[in-house]
């Protein structure tokens, strides 16, 4: 049985072979919920497949190190799906509020935090 370290080593691989790109920054609205202001920078890793077909999403921290510290696991009943969510560089305080945003709605989601 494998230990989980090899998850998080492979996840890092993803990052640093992808090109990340932030296309909703801290601070912009939703481009559909325009009452929701996104609290971070988010984005995505370009070339990936998350399980809505489209690429990876990704929550980027305030920490200056930008390495995998978390994953969000959700399921959308409404859109019927499932997908992760990469955080790289999240605090505690900011895995939290991600995970907020996640369990909202027809949504639900769980965390899982790097050790």
């Amino acid at each position: 049985m494998r230990d989980s370290t090899d998850f998080w080593f492979k996840l890092d691989q993803l990052v640093a072979t992808s090109n990340l790109k932030i296309d909703r920054p801290k601070g912009t609205s939703h481009p559909r919920y325009p009452l929701f202001v996104y609290p971070l920078d988010y984005g995505y890793l370009e070339n990936t497949r998350s399980g809505d077909g489209d690429d990876i999403d990704v929550w980027i921290g305030s920490l200056s190190s930008k390495t995998v510290t978390a994953v969000i696991c959700s399921v959308d009943l409404e859109k019927r799906d499932t997908e992760i969510k990469i955080l790289l560089g999240c605090t505690s305080g900011e895995n939290q509020a991600i995970l907020n945003i996640h369990n909202t709605g027809s949504q639900s989601a769980i965390l899982l935090v790097r050790k």
